[in-house]
């Protein structure tokens, strides 16, 4: 017998639901753990991780990688920053686009960059086009992200940019995504939607996870 209609949309909808309060349910257990590591364990953790990053990128050959500024607890990023200035990689810094509601640019970032604080709260590069890269032409971006799982499911901060910006990646190969996450971050299972990017790589202070079966 088929089920009334009333009863389908009735289940779909609380399918929904509680996908979306285990999304939220995560972000908040997820965000507190990392906020609670201490300053000096932060520091450890991110030395670790950038070398194992570090290593990867050398592998890849990659001389354009978009990389982002620390917030809100995530894996530190300034010392792998500094590691591929020092190797004469380009680094560069996503920002919002001032024009298209959820989307990302990606600009060059030197130690002389100005920044500005965005609408969330973060430091991006000031708008300057002519340090504008295309996202065809960065071979890396690592991914800030709030959860991941060991099937290279990524939970970000629910914005969508990062999916977005790499929705198409897999076409073209580039630019090629690899998380960058403190282990604390990872959980049993992660509740997905469609648009959501699952990610080939993924460096933590103690491990490289490799989830493309090419790896």
């Amino acid at each position: 017998m088929n089920k009334p209609l009333e009863l389908i949309l009735k289940q779909v909808f609380s399918s929904s639901l509680d996908a979306t309060e285990s999304r939220k349910a995560i972000r908040t257990q997820i965000r507190s753990a990392r906020r609670n590591i201490s300053a000096s364990e932060q520091s450890r953790f991110a030395e670790q991780a950038s070398h194992s990053m570090l290593a990867e990128l050398i592998q890849l050959k990659a001389k354009h990688v978009a990389l982002y500024l620390t917030n809100d607890g995530e894996l530190g990023t300034q010392r792998l920053i500094e590691m591929l200035w020092q190797r004469g990689v380009k680094v560069y810094l996503p920002r919002l686009h001032p024009f298209s509601k959820g989307n990302l640019l990606f600009l060059a970032y030197t130690s002389s960059t100005p920044l500005v604080q965005n609408a969330l709260k973060i430091w991006e590069p000031k708008l300057d086009i002519t340090q504008l890269i295309l996202l065809h032409q960065l071979d890396v971006v690592v991914t800030p992200l709030v959860a991941f799982d060991l099937a290279g499911n990524r939970m970000g901060m629910g914005g969508g940019f990062y999916d977005r910006s790499l929705a198409n990646w897999s076409l073209i190969g580039k630019p090629y995504p690899i998380g960058f996450a403190h282990d604390c971050q990872q959980v049993a299972t992660l509740p997905c939607e469609h648009w959501d990017v699952p990610l080939p790589m993924l460096v933590t202070p103690t491990r490289v996870l490799k989830f493309d079966p090419k790896l």
